[in-house]
């Protein structure tokens, strides 16, 4: 792993799948790995940097020695990937109440707009390697 960067996401939500194809494809230096949240490495990881209570509605990012959770992990993420998404850290501009209020709103709702898997979805074998915690999906 390298200390490289970690993106835990709702392995079973249609968004979040969506989402981290498209991190996948702004990511051509491949710095991120992914777990999903119901996996028992993002259970101890979670644990390990203390990131209590925030449920399955929002993707971490764990980078460094820190954890970013709900708006934030989005920015942190953008300000990563190739062309202008680094853009929208001009959120940040926004107090993180008000940006994570609406984080968590959209969040809530993120199933009934774009559907939830019976199952996490497997990786293609062209990018497994990215993925961590796989094997042990509880």
């Amino acid at each position: 792993m390298e200390n490289r960067p970690i993106i835990i996401f709702d392995g079973v939500c249609n968004f979040c799948n969506g989402a981290v194809n498209f991190i996948i494809k702004r990511d051509p230096n491949a710095q991120f790995y992914f777990t999903p949240m119901q996996s028992s490495l993002a259970k101890e990881l979670m644990v390990q940097y203390q990131v209590n209570n925030v449920g399955i509605d929002t993707f971490l990012l764990i980078k460094g020695d820190q954890a970013f959770v709900f708006s934030s992990a989005a920015l942190e993420i953008a300000k990563d990937l190739t062309g202008a998404w680094y853009l929208f850290n001009a959120f940040k501009l926004v107090p993180s109440p008000i940006r994570d209020a609406l984080y968590k709103l959209f969040a809530r709702n993120r199933y009934s707009l774009f559907g939830k898997a019976e199952a996490c979805i497997l990786p293609t074998e062209e990018y497994r390697s990215r993925f961590l915690g796989l094997d042990a999906i509880k």
